[in-house]
């Protein structure tokens, strides 16, 4: 692969030291690096640079990780790892529920983070192509059109709705499994595979946040359904386009 075309790491995190480890050992592992020491800084690489995943500290002055990743979901599809402290549990979890891929606690091993970008990365890359025939697939239900290949989601007023890569996932497992009620570890085995992580083995979080843009109500849901006792089940019709 010619080296303009090495995916390219977006390190944001206030303490440079920490940039600047980071960045060197991405980069002698074959990815492209840019670095961001703040909010504003990330915001002006995504506009000047084309990312495939940002790597992301929570515990940052001003912005905090976690409202940059709220931004980053409502206005991206990119893969987000987060950086986590120690035992800071309560963070981990808002930032899986914001929509987070994965997360690496620190102090952490460089390998450690290179192993999780390039388990998040294959899971991306296993999604549908993106590129090739101009024929990709559309599924549209109640209103909702999804483009396969682009991974863009739209509501029934044409409003684009930003999904996570896990999102994602679950959303073309549920689509593709239309009627059939499927346990939490099918769904985890179908839109994850071997490549889950410790955390995804809780499905659960990644369905409320799916029913939190998809649906009316999300307390009531009419989209996902809850079946207890057997997991969760796609009640819409989906038609292909």
């Amino acid at each position: 692969m010619n080296e303009d075309q090495n995916p390219q790491i977006l390190v944001v995190d206030d303490h440079r030291e920490i940039r600047d480890l980071l960045g060197r050992y991405l980069s002698d592992h074959g990815f492209r690096v840019v670095l961001a020491g703040d909010g504003a800084a990330m915001k002006n690489q995504l506009r000047n640079h084309r990312i495939s995943l940002v790597l992301l500290d929570i515990m940052m002055p001003g912005d905090d990780g976690l409202v940059l990743c709220r931004f980053l979901r409502e206005h991206t599809s990119l893969p987000v790892i987060l950086l986590t402290a120690m035992g800071e549990d309560t963070d981990k979890i808002i930032g899986l529920e914001m929509g987070a891929d994965d997360y690496v606690t620190k102090p952490f091993n460089p390998r450690e983070v290179l192993a999780r970008i390039k388990s998040v990365l294959r899971r991306v890359e296993a999604l549908p192509p993106r590129r090739g025939e101009v024929s990709g697939q559309q599924l549209a239900f109640n209103g909702w059109h999804l483009d396969v290949d682009r991974r863009r989601l739209t509501d029934p007023d044409g409003v684009e709705v930003a999904l996570s890569t896990a999102e994602f996932n679950l959303l073309l497992v549920f689509l593709n499994h239309a009627g059939r009620v499927l346990s939490r570890d099918r769904l985890l085995d179908l839109a994850e595979g071997r490549e889950a992580s410790p955390f995804e083995r809780s499905i659960d979080n990644r369905v409320s946040r799916l029913r939190r843009k998809l649906e009316k109500d999300p307390r009531n849901p009419e989209l996902i359904k809850t079946v207890w006792g057997g997991g969760y089940q796609w009640t819409a019709s989906v038609e292909a386009g």
